[in-house]
């Protein structure tokens, strides 16, 4: 069971990327789709689809990754930054 399914989506995009993959299979969720689409709307990925797969209960979010013109990558660098937690103590 993935506890950040948001950091698990940016590692498989940065091993992916590493790999020069031209696409990265993950689980769908909303959330995911929506960060799929501000990365093709700011020209990071190529584009991104929703995968019915008649074997799994859930869909498969499937994005194109996009290389720049001799091969090099638009990626360079990604990760999952969280805010601090929220500290209701009294000092």
């Amino acid at each position: 069971m993935v506890t950040d399914p948001i950091a698990d989506m940016l590692t498989r995009i940065r091993n992916a990327v590493t790999a020069k993959h031209t696409r990265v299979d993950m689980p769908a969720s909303r959330i995911k789709a929506d960060i799929a689409r501000i990365l093709a709307d700011e020209g990071y990925i190529q584009s991104f689809k929703l995968v019915d797969d008649a074997t799994s209960p859930q869909k498969t979010l499937r994005l194109t990754l996009k290389y720049g013109p001799h091969g090099e990558r638009l990626i360079t660098g990604i990760e999952r930054i969280s805010r601090p937690e929220r500290s209701d103590r009294r000092v």
